[in-house]
């Protein structure tokens, strides 16, 4: 049985990644602080509540269990925020990770899988964009996580430390039969912040900019679904598994949606009106961020199974209507 540690298992993305780890028959054990997780979203495994500043519950964790491989999705994410206080995410997303890099050579674990982010790639020269794209973020979130990409290259050089970083595009959608989605508070994110609007929970919708050059005059971005990233994970550790070198994949659908043609869905799924305020465009939204992802269905067998807008927005509709 492989055992697993996943840092930020409470959270989002990793609360679904542990349910399929559980599916799956692996050990899992979550360590997580809850300052944007929830408990009750870890649906299988044992939570343990701490961060990886804490090197003396570590290096516990790591005595206690014989840890195969190490998934982290414990990172602050908010752009606006990292532009406002860069010395928060520097601290967790970088020396807060290297600390546990650390505590992981110290302990002789060697495979590692990384959130990483689109946001590494800054304002596109081309698209769709893929791995050998120009990188040059243009926030501290974006340098957080190219930084220990960067890390994550030398520590497999000296150390033998073989990683996977997954570079998400727009995570989106929810467990499909309803037991796990998006909590994050405040939500950032397009399509909860629709649904909210549906469901009478916040006045309106705001776009922002209809001059854009694509069909429609907004915003064009490639939405992926949680289950697919969760996958995506799985097959990366499958990948190191097997002995495969440290590597990096883009992970997106390969085509992307508009703004409108989100709120277009949204209306078609829960037949019902969304309330739209459209507004100004906001400075250093690109026109267009859609992945090319042909290296990971190349190299891990990838390929996303609940590509559909529609989809995607009805699994996030059946969450949303649970109330959490």
């Amino acid at each position: 049985m492989i055992s697993v540690l996943v840092v930020g298992g409470a959270g989002y993305i990793g609360s679904h990644m542990v349910w399929l780890l559980g599916q799956l028959g692996a050990e899992v054990v979550v360590l997580d602080d809850l300052s944007g997780g929830h408990a009750d979203a870890v649906l299988f495994g044992e939570l343990v509540r701490g961060t990886t500043a804490d090197a003396a519950l570590l290096n516990g964790l790591f005595a206690a269990h014989r840890f195969d491989a190490v998934m982290h999705f414990a990172s602050f994410i908010r752009v606006g925020e990292s532009v406002a206080d860069p010395a928060k995410y520097y601290a967790n997303n970088v020396a807060h990770t290297l600390l546990l890099l650390d505590v992981m050579r110290k302990h002789g674990v060697r495979q590692f899988i990384f959130s990483s982010t689109a946001a590494v790639f800054g304002e596109p020269v081309y698209c769709p964009i893929d791995e050998g794209h120009p990188q040059s973020p243009i926030n501290p979130y974006g340098r957080s996580k190219l930084m220990i990409e960067q890390v994550l290259g030398d520590y497999a050089l000296a150390y033998g430390l073989r990683s996977v970083s997954l570079r998400y595009f727009n995570a989106a959608g929810a467990h499909p039969d309803g037991l796990l989605g998006e909590r994050h508070e405040p939500e950032t994110h397009l399509i909860p912040l629709v649904l909210q609007a549906v469901a009478g929970k916040r006045s309106h919708i705001g776009v922002f900019g209809t001059d854009y050059p694509t069909p429609d005059g907004t915003c064009i971005r490639d939405y992926i679904h949680v289950m697919d990233l969760a996958d995506a994970h799985w097959r990366a550790l499958q990948y190191l598994q097997a002995g495969g070198e440290t590597a990096v994949f883009n992970l997106g659908n390969g085509s992307g949606y508009s703004v409108r043609q989100v709120i277009d869905a949204a209306r078609q799924v829960t037949g019902l009106p969304v309330p739209v305020q459209y507004g100004p465009r906001r400075a250093g939204d690109p026109v267009r961020l859609v992945a090319d992802a042909t290296r990971a269905h190349q190299v891990l067998g990838w390929k996303p199974k609940y590509a559909a807008l529609g989809t995607i927005v009805q699994h996030a509709w059946r969450w949303a209507k649970t109330g959490r």
